[in-house]
């Protein structure tokens, strides 16, 4: 389905998503950045949380939003803070941080999407003191999970997978930790191992996996295939090593039919991109998270080869 479905409302983790999407995008998308930060910003409490379901007439219909949601809002703020497309929208978005104290959650990937806010508003505001605080709080949260279970900090892959590695390279960088990102580089090439599968990408199923079960695993989501690009490309930056840059830019092939099946989950037509792969077909519902999922991805392949242009240039 690719009509959106108004009658079930709007959420601020969606919207936090497409506000970094398009904060990334070179094309100054300035309206629709504007639209995305204020229900961004918006569903703000006045204990500095964020409410997230928001119905059709535009009322909020929670009082607190999940813990991925509050990391999400946060996620989407600092990467407004750091590269939204006018000083308007940067600065709000910086200005958000001023409450992001009361961010505390035990949850590994509502961490892990926080740690990526704050990292991300400290490249355009080395010193801000309260992302400093909130990234060394979510940072160590992870760390101490991962320190604790080698070679994966959870009994078995869930979802947003990625996500877990990229926050400590990011913090590591961030906060000139050089053992963060030696965990974070462990961690990703790990995630990298069991995830590959005759040299393509075969991402853990939405019910999960573990070592031991059978592989492939159905259905598998795009927001996988976003969480590795992100985490690769970032290993690569760090690094400089090559087979980073490949594997960003074969995460984002998955999306095009390097995967399990051979099927295509993103719709070059429309830009939208269907909710999953399964054994025998793609499902057809293309949600929002889906469509970023695949959008951000591709910016991601799409970035590693503009940046190598540039540095074959230089």
């Amino acid at each position: 389905m690719s009509a959106p479905r108004i009658e079930h409302g709007f959420c601020t983790e969606d919207n936090a998503r497409a506000l970094l999407v398009v904060a990334r995008d070179p094309a100054d998308l300035v309206d629709l950045a504007a639209i995305y930060l204020d229900f961004v910003l918006e569903a703000r409490t006045p204990s500095g949380g964020f409410r997230n379901r928001r119905n059709a007439a535009g009322a909020w219909t929670d009082d607190i939003g999940s813990d991925d949601s509050q990391g999400r809002a946060w996620w989407g703020l600092g990467v407004a803070a750091r590269m939204g497309p006018t000083p308007t929208i940067r600065n709000a978005a910086r200005g958000a941080f001023a409450t992001c104290a009361a961010f505390d959650s035990p949850h590994l990937r509502a961490n892990a999407y926080a740690a990526l806010g704050a990292a991300a508003l400290l490249e355009a505001d080395h010193t801000h003191p309260a992302a400093t605080e909130l990234l060394r709080r979510t940072s160590a949260v992870i760390a101490g999970a991962c320190r604790h279970r080698i070679p994966w900090p959870e009994t078995r892959l869930t979802y947003d997978n990625a996500r877990l590695p990229e926050a400590l390279l990011a913090a590591g960088v961030a906060l000139d930790d050089d053992q963060l990102v030696a965990l974070g580089l462990r961690l990703l090439e790990w995630l990298v191992r069991a995830e590959t599968r005759l040299g393509h990408f075969s991402f853990a199923a939405s019910v999960g996996w573990e070592p031991g079960e059978a592989r492939p695993g159905f259905d598998q989501q795009p927001l996988e295939a976003w969480a590795m690009a992100d985490a690769c490309h970032r290993a690569w930056v760090i690094t400089g090593e090559e087979a980073w840059k490949a594997r960003a830019t074969r995460a984002a092939r998955w999306l095009l039919g390097d995967n399990d099946t051979g099927m295509t989950l993103y719709d070059t037509a429309t830009g939208a991109t269907s909710d999953g792969l399964m054994e025998h077909s793609i499902n057809q519902n293309r949600g929002a998270e889906s469509t970023l999922a695949g959008i951000a991805a591709l910016q991601i392949a799409e970035r590693c080869r503009s940046q190598a242009r540039r540095r074959a240039i230089s």
